[in-house]
């Protein structure tokens, strides 16, 4: 599971963990005991947040305005396939 700098406490590390998954979060600088910290596996969360970012550039789902969860998913793949056909 990667995560940011936000998420580098013990308590969610021992959560991740605790679900089977190991943590790929880098370290905060006043950790006495750095964990290991892939920066290769790291670079997949960026790609992820910038999908993100393109997605909430549609005002319709960036402040959803469907009510249902059919109609709101359909805008997101209408979305997804307009920005990534470009």
């Amino acid at each position: 599971m990667h995560a940011d700098k936000g998420y580098d406490t013990d308590r969610v590390r021992s959560l991740i963990e605790g679900r089977g998954s190991d943590p790929n979060i880098p370290p905060r600088c006043h950790r006495r005991w750095k964990n290991c910290f892939s920066p290769f596996l790291y670079r997949g969360r960026n790609a992820i947040e910038r999908m993100f970012g393109r997605l909430k550039d549609f005002r319709r789902i960036a402040t959803r305005y469907d009510k249902l969860a059919a109609n709101f998913l359909a805008a997101v793949h209408l979305a997804a396939i307009v920005s990534y056909r470009l």
